[in-house]
């Protein structure tokens, strides 16, 4: 399937660029939230048209990932939960908890889908993770996960 992309996506392509995806992956997720339209000669004028417009819009869009980018930068966000003598954790750390942590202590908004996970959070320990909040912005913050304290 040809696109053409009307916002940068990572790994993929900048504002204008004609590319060529999988079906699935165009149909599911380009075409459905906006982030490119069915390449053809009309669509093609249209963006040579509307580019300033979209870079513009853009620009917008990533200044308020980078505020959000410098709330999260190289913060630490501590969990403190029920282990087995080993360390082992009787459930892994998920994308969504950490978000919903992320934003009582933060008050940012990021989505699970943004989290990036090297490893499972499986075991305590400290880890790294990074969050990419646009196809330019990325940061890194802490979890450090401790065992809970008995009484």
């Amino acid at each position: 399937m040809e696109i053409i992309l009307l916002e940068n996506v990572i790994n993929l392509g900048n504002i204008g660029d004609k590319v060529t995806v999988k079906n699935g992956y165009g149909r599911n997720f380009l075409l459905k939230f906006g982030k490119a339209i069915r390449f053809n000669k009309e669509n093609e004028q249209l963006v040579i048209k509307k580019k300033a417009e979209l870079n513009k819009k853009n620009t917008e869009i990533k200044n308020q990932f980078i505020k959000t980018a410098k709330l999260i930068e190289n913060v630490e966000i501590v969990f403190n939960k029920e282990c087995k003598e080993n360390g082992e954790l009787y459930g892994s750390i998920k994308p969504k908890e950490i978000t919903n942590i992320i934003k009582q202590k933060i008050n940012a908004d990021v989505s699970p889908s943004q989290i990036v996970l090297k490893v499972d959070l499986n075991k305590i320990g400290s880890y790294k993770a990074i969050v990419n909040l646009h196809s330019e912005v990325q940061t890194t913050f802490n979890i450090k996960i401790d065992k809970i304290k008995s009484k």
